[in-house]
């Protein structure tokens, strides 16, 4: 089987490197660490014109309707410039969960507007620290304002969610809460009305926006379809997709390493001519291209809505999580006391890489379902 990206896919990655290059778009991340913005606004708003936001969007809803396998290179590719834009909370999780459980007139008033750039979208799923389950959600739906049980009822939602992504900057989020009788429900709230709260949390990483978002029976109107399923679901979609995006950030930092690895020299010669050097680099190259392959497994699962979606994701996930992780730490470790340094642009990779790695639960919490997973396979 060829898991090989298709030559339009493959040109699409060329245009997206050359485009973020152009932009020096670590240069701009960093920027916002130093400074008061949020996000890189100029950024976000040429990939809009690009048509990347809305990549995996079908056409009908103002997508460029390019699939997952183009969300998933572009993916990689902003990972591997640092990006500092919503575009993770956007399209990951708040288009997959309007495309997944959105009733048609939900689909059409958001996602075109997600497409064009004109809205950011979120998932406010965490209460807290600690992994996805359904007991540990207890933001609730306090009411119905309009008929229930039809597609898009309006609903009082209180409660509080931390950490948000991009919560200080989404206009609306898709918030995981419980019904009165119990049951999961997916609702959208805007988070400009009345009854929400925004507050700015300070993360290992400033470059992506957090915050807890305290509901006070705020309006929402709930999705079409609910349930913890349909959240799992919602989340394997982003696991594969942030996995690539790993991958690409862990692919700038073996870059990274391997040029001063040969430009730095020590004794008179090249310091990557030391074995210790080489068996670091070589390390990162081996965690690296496994979870190349984990992740392009999970491009085609999702590409394909293969039954295999959620051992795919779990495998994407934990190599991922993995590789980056290494990847940023040896990063830092082959460029020596100059790596530990405000200057250098190790340390904006590291803090990504940790970030990346608490997003959608732990690595461990995905190990746990990579076992289960394997489990199931194996007894079927």
């Amino acid at each position: 089987m060829n898991f090989e990206f298709s030559d339009d896919l493959l040109q699409l990655r060329e245009t997206a490197r050359r485009y973020l290059a152009a932009r020096g778009t670590i240069r701009e991340a960093r920027r916002v660490l130093e400074g008061a913005q949020t996000h890189d606004a100029a950024l976000w708003q040429g990939l809009a014109k690009m048509g990347w936001i809305g990549a995996a969007i079908p056409e009908e809803h103002g997508g460029a309707g390019l699939g997952h396998e183009g969300l998933c290179i572009l993916a990689e590719e902003l990972g591997r410039a640092g990006a500092a834009v919503p575009f993770s909370s956007s399209a990951y999780l708040a288009a997959e969960a309007l495309m997944l459980c959105g009733s048609p007139a939900q689909q059409q008033s958001w996602l075109p507007r997600l497409a064009r750039g004109e809205v950011i979208g979120t998932l406010a799923w965490a209460e807290g620290a600690g992994n996805p389950r359904a007991a540990g959600i207890g933001t609730a739906i306090d009411g119905v304002v309009e008929a229930a049980g039809s597609a898009g009822a309006g609903m009082r939602l209180s409660g509080r969610k931390l950490p948000v992504p991009d919560g200080m900057i989404a206009d609306f989020a898709i918030v995981v809460a419980r019904d009165g009788g119990g049951a999961i429900r997916l609702v959208l709230v805007e988070l400009a009305a009345r009854g929400v709260a925004r507050t700015r949390l300070a993360t290992i990483d400033p470059t992506r926006d957090h915050a807890a978002v305290d509901f006070a029976a705020a309006r929402g109107e709930c999705l079409a379809v609910g349930g913890w399923s349909t959240v799992e679901t919602v989340l394997e979609r982003a696991a594969i997709l942030t996995a690539f995006e790993q991958i690409g950030g862990a692919s700038a930092c073996l870059d990274m390493a391997t040029a001063y690895a040969r430009e730095r020299h020590a004794f008179g010669r090249p310091i990557g001519s030391f074995q210790a050097i080489k068996h670091k680099l070589a390390d990162v190259y081996i965690a690296l291209e496994l979870a190349r392959s984990n992740a392009y497994f999970g491009a085609w699962a999702l590409q394909a809505g293969a039954a295999d979606l959620p051992l795919a994701a779990a495998s994407a996930r934990v190599a991922a999580c993995e590789a980056f992780h290494l990847a940023a730490k040896e990063s830092i470790q082959t460029h020596g006391g100059m790596g530990f340094t405000w200057e250098a642009d190790c340390h904006l990779y590291y803090r990504r890489a940790a970030c990346l790695a608490l997003g959608l639960g732990s690595a461990g919490w995905w190990k746990d379902r990579l076992v289960t997973c394997l489990e199931t396979r194996n007894a079927a």
